[in-house]
């Protein structure tokens, strides 16, 4: 197989999304990757973050992108996460991801990234491949920044679709900021 089949497989696993770091695991050195970037194969987002042009665009991809450009440690949050398990009805216009070490590199405007160092190993988690907080971090997040009888309806749902415990007690806990 040559590189650009090895980095399609790489690819389909991950929403489309090739790194530089998974593109060395599956043996491709970065000078492919910035050479199948140059004929087209490849989409450089920048920071070794790629999406491969012959696997499909999902509604995954996007966040995949965020949280790889974000580096290492990375994760989506509040609405993002949210949307991403189409929970309620949210259109964000930018992808909100948090970290808990200080990123200094420039992003897309469609990005916004918040250094959270207080965030607890408990409250991370991976949905389909990409790391997150966990809904109910997520909801906890969200609930002032939403109408009250909205996020009772998100919670209502989440519980409905097996995402919260009925055990977790939402209104009891302390949010964070």
């Amino acid at each position: 197989m040559g590189y650009r089949r090895d980095l399609w497989e790489v690819a389909s696993q991950h929403h489309g999304v090739v790194t530089l770091a998974s593109a060395e695991d599956a043996g491709v050195p970065a000078v492919e990757l910035r050479k199948l970037a140059s004929r087209g194969a490849l989409r450089s987002y920048g920071n070794g973050v790629y999406t491969h042009r012959d696997v499909p665009v999902e509604a995954s991809t996007q966040p995949a992108v965020a949280v790889a450009l974000a580096g290492e440690g990375a994760f989506l949050e509040r609405e993002s996460v949210l949307h991403l398990l189409d929970l309620g009805q949210f259109n964000p216009r930018k992808i909100r991801v948090g970290t808990r070490r200080r990123v200094r590199r420039t992003l897309p405007a469609w990005m916004d990234l918040q250094y959270r160092p207080g965030t607890v190993d408990d409250d991370l988690t991976t949905i389909d491949g990409i790391s997150a907080t966990t809904v109910r971090r997520a909801l906890l997040d969200m609930k002032h920044r939403m109408p009250p009888d909205r996020w009772s309806r998100v919670v209502e749902q989440a519980r409905r679709n097996g995402l919260l415990a009925a055990s977790d007690d939402m209104e009891s806990v302390k949010e964070s900021a």
